[in-house]
């Protein structure tokens, strides 16, 4: 259907829900329409020939300027989130697209940008934060909810509970959930990470030892098992015991008592086991590292928790959740993130699952200075581009080597200035000065 000659631009341009706006080559507004006025709070009389960053005081008006980028590279730019400030002193998230303005002969001779109040949406997503919690648990996913289903009623038993999962997925946060969940809440709750200790600093933190068992042992020492005496052990990455730790540990879940190294009489603990691991037990249990006993055992009642893969509705209810940790712990005042920064992590596979995801998000929280998080504070790796040349299998290195790599960074982008560089990152001079001297592990 052509477009009705008789009828002006300007007409269809104030009845639009969104606000439009145009600039000319000296950024005075030149046209306001009627929905950025209702939107920012400002009439258009008090608008035309401002200069735009005196009519919105965005976030991006600090040389960030969407217009300024369109204009001078020729490009566009689509749903870019940031907030402003309207008349009344009020901060308002809002969704802004820009491209250039040009003439008849193509010239460019200003900018047009459209915004729209996504206050609403804020709204929704902080209600949804409240609404899709359980325990510390966020999600929404049908995948989390056939679990939630049924973990009140595991946790109100006594049986041995293992949790399978990829790295990643928060299977010590399902077992503190299981714990708090239980009639042992009020007993403590103590974890082991079987595979980050050797075999036989583990055997005497699960159970301890007796004065003169060996060379150090000056005095008793009670081990975790003992610790936890009326409430729960966490024993993650349970597939990488050794196989004498494993029959004393089948023998404790048979029997609640064990043998302290150097004891001659067995210790009783009511402790309730909740065990955890990535690795495939039946395959072990087949190759013979791990014993099928034990196996039987342990797999009295098993939870298999989602990939981040298959629970992508869960995605936004994380990256607030994460956002909301972040302000409170460091004092800061990050509002989100992005739309184009959002559609990024949506096509992301995250292999490291939900810590990827904290770790790409604690990044990118160290670059943005406010606001929000845009596709520029994101890693490298996840960048468009970088993407198609390159595809990691995850976040590179550890949080303290992408912390390096950030420092490192900023002082790049602010010309060597320290000071400046702290500012941006919202540390302090020690902190940056250490980051700069500790060498990057992988350099």
């Amino acid at each position: 259907m052509p477009f009705p000659k008789n009828l002006p631009l300007e007409a269809v341009f104030a009845s639009i829900a969104d606000g439009l706006f145009t600039v000319d080559a000296d950024w005075n507004v030149t046209y306001f329409n009627e929905a950025a006025r209702r939107i920012t709070g400002i009439s258009e009389e008090d608008a035309l020939g401002r200069k735009c960053w005196d009519v919105f005081r965005s976030s991006l008006c600090d040389g960030q300027c969407a217009l300024k980028s369109c204009i001078h590279q020729g490009g566009r730019i689509v749903n870019k989130s940031i907030f402003i400030v309207r008349s009344d002193g009020t901060t308002l998230p809002i969704s802004i697209s820009a491209s250039p303005l040009k003439d008849k002969d193509g010239k460019v001779v200003g900018g047009v940008e459209t915004f729209r109040d996504l206050t609403d949406i804020h709204v929704s997503r902080q209600q949804a934060k409240d609404i899709y919690r359980f325990e510390n648990i966020v999600g929404r996913s049908k995948a989390l909810e056939k679990i939630f289903r049924i973990l009140p009623q595991i946790s109100r038993s006594e049986a041995t509970t293992l949790l399978l999962g990829k790295s990643g997925t928060g299977k010590e946060l399902f077992a503190r959930a299981i714990h708090s969940l239980s009639p042992r809440k009020d007993g403590p709750f103590v974890a082991v990470n079987c595979g980050a200790l050797p075999d036989t600093l583990l055997e005497s933190e699960l159970f301890g030892y007796k004065a003169g068992a060996f060379t150090d042992a000056r005095s008793d020492k009670p081990g975790r098992f003992e610790l936890a005496d009326g409430g729960t052990v966490f024993l993650d990455e349970i597939g990488d015991m050794p196989q004498n730790l494993q029959v004393k540990l089948l023998r404790f879940l048979q029997e609640k008592t064990f043998e302290p190294l150097g004891g001659v009489a067995p210790v009783h603990a009511d402790v309730r086991v909740v065990a955890a691991t990535n690795r495939n037990l039946k395959d072990a249990v087949a190759d013979g590292t791990f014993r099928q006993d034990l196996f039987y055992r342990l797999n009295v009642v098993t939870l298999t928790l989602p990939p981040l893969t298959e629970r992508q509705e869960d995605l936004p209810l994380l990256i607030d959740h994460f956002l909301t940790e972040f302000n409170s712990s460091r004092g800061k005042a990050i509002r989100g993130v992005s739309e184009d920064a959002l559609h990024v992590l949506m096509r992301h596979d995250f292999p490291g699952n939900v810590r990827e995801l904290e770790n790409i998000l604690e990044y990118a929280f160290i670059l943005c200075p406010d606001g929000f998080i845009q596709v520029e504070h994101l890693p490298e790796y996840l960048h468009p581009v970088a993407k198609r040349t390159a595809a990691p299998n995850g976040l590179s290195g550890t949080m303290d080597a992408i912390k390096r790599r950030a420092a490192r960074q900023a002082v790049r982008r602010n010309n060597g200035k320290r000071m400046t560089a702290c500012r941006e990152l919202g540390i302090t001079k020690d902190t940056l000065r250490r980051l700069l001297v500790d060498p990057e592990p992988d350099e």
